[in-house]
């Protein structure tokens, strides 16, 4: 059996960069066949016996980051040949699967960043003081009363950060500084408007940086809660899955 692997850092979310993986397909000249698809994470495609090989798979497994979604990709291939000629084919498939897939991550990574302006995300934060992290009640709305971590939408051409700043800001008026990337759900619709599935909520761990007093001015209440009080409020569905990495923050920090 042969092998390559490929990694390529998209600056898009996981919906994003798994739709627009998956509508550009894949570099080979014959169609390969959907073995699993589970959006936004992962898929795998093969292809069975044809001109010299018994079988092809491609796998990719998308990552959310900081900095955008880290695609990992792997090709495995096996061909049918006897041993001399089997490693004279596999060298030239090698090169031939090398060549295609750079030409391809180069569009796949362009055509992600362009269709990423177009929908819609939102970001939050997770502020930290000591051994607490502070969550906010929202007033009024679908989720009236639900808890969540503060933070809102992204404009249009906004960075991801600038904009957490600014909504943090905004909602609470005081200056943050974020430290590390917890998370990435992905959102029904209603949370950020436009097509289900379409867009994100991605979260990091930030800490007041200017000393202020820290104001609810959108919402009803807001509490510092550890880790162990969590699980007990009442929290939009788009913050629940982000529990265990802010359970796990609270109990390294």
């Amino acid at each position: 059996m042969s092998q390559l692997r490929f990694t390529t850092l998209v600056e898009a979310p996981l919906t994003v960069a798994f739709d627009v993986a998956r509508a550009l397909g894949r570099p080979w000249p014959t169609p390969l066949e959907e073995v699993v698809s589970v959006r936004p994470a992962r898929d795998v495609y093969a292809i069975g016996p044809g001109r010299g090989w018994r079988w092809l798979t491609h796998s990719r497994r998308f990552t959310p980051t900081g900095a955008g979604t880290l695609v990992d990709e792997q090709v495995d291939w096996s061909t049918s040949l006897p041993a001399p000629l089997r490693w004279g084919l596999d060298r030239l498939l090698r090169r031939r699967i090398l060549r295609a897939m750079r030409a391809h991550l180069d569009a796949y990574a362009a055509a992600a960043a362009r269709r990423a302006l177009d929908v819609v995300q939102v970001v939050g934060a997770a502020l930290v003081e000591g051994d607490r992290v502070l969550v906010a009640q929202r007033s009024g709305g679908p989720y009236d009363g639900c808890w969540e971590f503060p933070g809102g939408k992204v404009e249009p051409g906004e960075d991801d950060l600038d904009a957490l700043v600014r909504e943090i800001g905004e909602e609470l008026g005081v200056t943050v500084a974020p430290q590390a990337f917890l998370g990435e759900v992905v959102l029904d619709g209603v949370v950020a408007g436009g097509l289900p599935g379409a867009s994100t909520l991605r979260v990091w761990w930030a800490r007041v940086v200017d000393g202020g007093q820290i104001t609810a001015h959108e919402h009803a209440e807001l509490r510092w809660l550890t880790a162990d009080e969590l699980a007990a409020l009442d929290w939009i569905p788009a913050d629940r899955p982000l529990l265990p990495a802010v359970r796990a923050l609270l109990a390294r920090l």
